[in-house]
């Protein structure tokens, strides 16, 4: 009779990888936790990251506890999504590009993710989506909110959905991560990516749902200024502004919100095409360390 010796990590994923995942959804309109499975040997099974993906659009962000992965292991996984890309202005991990360290501390506790955002849509090409997991976090504080923006347009009045349909806006890096930046380093980081323009209502790609896609890095509409929209002078302006920070302001209805508690290994798999998000920085100053693995993706339609 033959035996085969199976490898220390061979031993630890081959358990996992037969089990059968546990989803425990977690509100009715976004958010499910997913356990019986561990990360580091998940991105080596083709069929549980293909169940992955669909638990992820249908849930839009996946929850993971008591994930003890490497870094190495946490690109790995990620990166079956798609290529990894790194923050022109948040630093990344030297020996795993694309990680991306969001590390706060008692001195350094900055205001830049506390805001309903999607990530990147200063790019032309906004990622697909972010693996977030948690090194080191306040006792109490520090939870991360996401919102369901498809749910979001869903709920949009008719009159609304019709003013919109055809609308697109500008996004910027300049205006947002640029703004406390000196002058030349602002407009030497706009030259470095310019404003990009979306549509107000883009198509998923692969659920073909329609997202409301505004958010805190949008300026302003591009073509809002057509006879439809304005009757005389220069009311485009307060017109387009007010219906911008209308549509906007829809992520904060806490009907399409999930709000999760992070503990140390706690892992958050986000679908950057279909939610925005919120970091609470209502803790007092303490360590909060994140790494993150953001993906890229194509453009938006």
């Amino acid at each position: 009779m033959t035996s085969t010796k199976l490898s220390a990590g061979e031993a630890r994923a081959a358990p996992i990888l037969k089990s059968t995942l546990r989803v425990e959804p977690l509100t009715c309109a976004i958010g499910a936790e997913v356990s019986n499975i561990n990360l580091g040997a998940a991105s080596r099974d083709h069929s549980l990251m293909q169940e992955i993906r669909s638990l992820l659009l249908k849930h839009k962000v996946l929850f993971f506890r008591d994930q003890e992965i490497t870094r190495a292991e946490h690109v790995a996984f990620a990166s079956y999504f798609g290529e990894l890309e790194d923050h022109p202005v948040v630093g990344s991990d030297p020996d795993h590009p694309g990680l991306v360290l969001i590390y706060k501390t008692p001195d350094k506790i900055d205001r830049g993710e506390n805001s309903w955002h999607t990530d990147g849509t200063w790019r032309e090409k906004p990622p697909f989506g972010s693996v977030l997991r948690c090194v080191e976090c306040p006792p109490v504080g520090g939870d991360t909110m996401w919102a369901n923006m498809a749910l979001a347009y869903e709920k949009l009045p008719d009159q609304i959905k019709n003013q919109i349909a055809g609308l697109r806006a500008r996004h910027s890096i300049e205006a947002t991560f640029g703004a406390a930046m000196p002058v030349e380093k602002r407009l030497a980081l706009k030259a470095q990516f310019p404003d990009a323009e979306h549509p107000v209502v883009r198509t998923h790609p692969e659920t073909g749902e329609k997202i409301l896609f505004v958010s805190i890095f949008a300026t302003h509409f591009t073509n809002f200024h057509t006879a439809e929209n304005v009757r005389y002078g220069q009311d485009y302006a307060p017109g387009g502004a007010q219906l911008l920070q209308y549509l906007i302001s829809q992520a904060q209805i806490p009907e399409y919100q999930v709000r999760f508690r992070w503990k140390p290994n706690s892992v958050a798999f986000w679908d950057n095409r279909a939610t925005q998000h919120y970091a609470v920085m209502e803790y007092p100053p303490c360590h909060r360390k994140m790494e993150r693995a953001g993906i890229k993706d194509e453009a938006t339609f």
